[in-house]
C-alpha cells in the first residue's frame, strides 16, 4: 500500500482557513494550556468559563473588562501604526510612561483650568511626550540605520530609570515617604462614565483612536503610504514615495499614541504617576496588534478580548484557587499559536499523490 504524500506550497491558504483562523487559535491554545489548568487541579472547561464568559455575566465585571481594555486598546494601536510602515517599535512602554511623566506634571499645574481645557492641555501633553521619546531612536533608523528594535527597547530601560529617580527624589511624599508624585488636580481628571465604576472618558478617547487610525490607515493617501513603504521600501521609493519621512511620520505617531495611554492611566485611574503604573502594556500591545493582523478595527477587538483575559484571569484564580499569573501564560502561548497560524496562512498543503 502506497501512502500519500504532501508537500508545502507557498502560496495563500484556502479562505475557510483564514476565516477560522481566530476559532482554530483559541482550541489550540486551549489544548496546550489544558494540562497547565490540570496540573493546577482544576477543570479546564470551567476555568475558561470563568476566563471568557464569566466576566461578562455581571455589570462589574464588565465594566472592568473595558477599564483593563482602555490602555491595551492605545499601545494595541500605537504598534500598528509603527509596525504598518515597517518601523518595529519595542519602545511602546517607555513612550507610556514619558506621556504619565507629563500628564503627572502638568496635571498640577491645572487647578484653575476648567475640565474641558484641561483635559485638550494633558492629552497634548502625553501625545507630545511619547513622540519626543520616540524621537532618537526613529531618528537613528531612518538616517542611520540603526536597528529600532534595539534601540527602542533600551529607552524603556531608560524612562523607567528617569520616574523611578524623580519618585524616589523630588516627588517622593513627605510625609509617608512613598514613591509617587503629587495627586493632579480635580480639574485635570478624567470624569467617569458609569457612576460607582473604574470606567472613565479614557475609554472614549482610545475607540476614538481606533477609528481615526482605521481611517487614515485604509482611506487617505498618507495611509496608502504606509502601507506601501512596510510591504516594500525599495518598491515604494520607485514609486516616488518619501520612505525615510514616512517611516519618520509613522514612528512618532506611534510613540504620541502610546504617550496617551500613559495619560489616560495617570488621568483616569491612578491620579499620580508610580513606578508600577504599567503591569508591561506596551510589551502586550505587540502581541494585541499581532493578533489583530495591523487591522485597527481588529486590533480594538484583539485589546477587548486580552482585557477580558486579564480581568478573566482573576476570577478564575478566586474561583477555582489556580494561580492568577495562569493569565500570562495563556496570553503568551496564545501569540506563539497566533504567529505560527500567520505562517500557516502563506501556505497550502497539497498531495503530491
Amino acid at each position: 500500500m502506497v501512502l500519500p504524500k504532501f508537500r508545502l506550497e507557498k502560496t495563500g491558504a484556502p479562505f475557510w482557513f483564514r476565516t477560522l483562523t481566530p476559532v482554530i487559535t483559541l482550541l489550540i491554545t486551549f489544548i496546550l494550556t489544558s494540562g497547565l489548568i490540570l496540573w493546577g487541579k482544576a477543570n479546564p472547561f470551567q476555568a475558561y468559563y470563568y476566563f471568557l464568559i464569566d466576566p461578562l455575566s455581571n455589570r462589574v465585571s464588565f465594566l472592568e473588562v473595558l477599564v483593563k481594555s482602555t490602555p491595551l486598546i492605545l499601545t494595541g494601536i500605537a504598534v500598528t501604526v509603527a509596525f504598518v510602515s515597517g518601523y518595529y517599535n519595542i519602545g511602546a512602554e517607555g513612550q507610556l510612561y514619558a506621556g504619565a511623566l507629563a500628564a503627572a506634571w502638568l496635571g498640577t499645574r491645572l487647578e484653575a483650568v476648567p475640565m474641558p481645557l484641561a483635559m485638550l492641555i494633558m492629552l497634548a501633553g502625553g501625545f507630545l511626550a511619547g513622540v519626543l521619546w520616540a524621537l532618537v531612536p526613529a531618528l537613528l533608523r531612518v538616517y542611520f540605520r540603526v536597528d529600532e528594535v534595539v534601540t527602542t527597547l533600551l529607552t524603556n530601560s531608560i524612562i523607567l530609570f528617569i520616574v523611578s529617580a524623580i519618585l524616589n527624589g523630588p516627588w517622593r511624599d513627605p510625609l509617608s515617604g512613598w514613591p509617587q508624585s503629587p495627586e493632579i488636580a480635580e480639574s485635570a481628571r478624567l470624569p467617569q462614565l458609569v457612576p460607582r465604576s473604574r470606567l472613565h472618558f479614557g475609554f472614549v478617547i482610545a475607540v476614538l483612536t481606533v477609528f481615526i487610525v482605521w481611517f487614515v490607515l485604509t482611506r487617505t493617501s498618507f495611509g496608502l503610504k504606509l502601507r506601501a513603504v512596510g510591504l516594500g521600501k525599495e518598491g515604494a521609493r520607485f514609486a516616488g514615495i518619501p520612505v525615510e519621512r514616512t517611516m519618520l511620520a509613522a514612528a512618532l505617531i506611534s510613540g504620541g499614541i502610546a504617550g496617551i495611554a500613559g495619560y489616560v492611566e495617570v488621568a483616569g485611574i491612578q491620579y499620580h504617576l508610580i513606578s508600577a503604573l504599567s503591569p508591561g502594556y506596551g510589551y502586550t500591545g505587540i502581541i494585541i496588534a499581532t493578533m489583530g493582523g495591523l487591522n485597527a478595527l481588529a486590533v480594538g477587538a484583539s485589546a477587548l478580548f486580552f482585557g477580558l483575559v486579564d480581568t478573566g484571569a482573576q476570577t478564575v484564580s478566586r474561583a477555582l484557587g489556580v494561580p492568577v499569573y495562569l493569565g500570562e501564560v495563556t496570553q503568551a502561548t496564545m501569540l506563539l499559536v497566533i504567529l505560527g497560524m500567520f505562517l500557516l496562512q502563506q501556505y497550502r498543503i497539497r498531495r503530491v499523490r
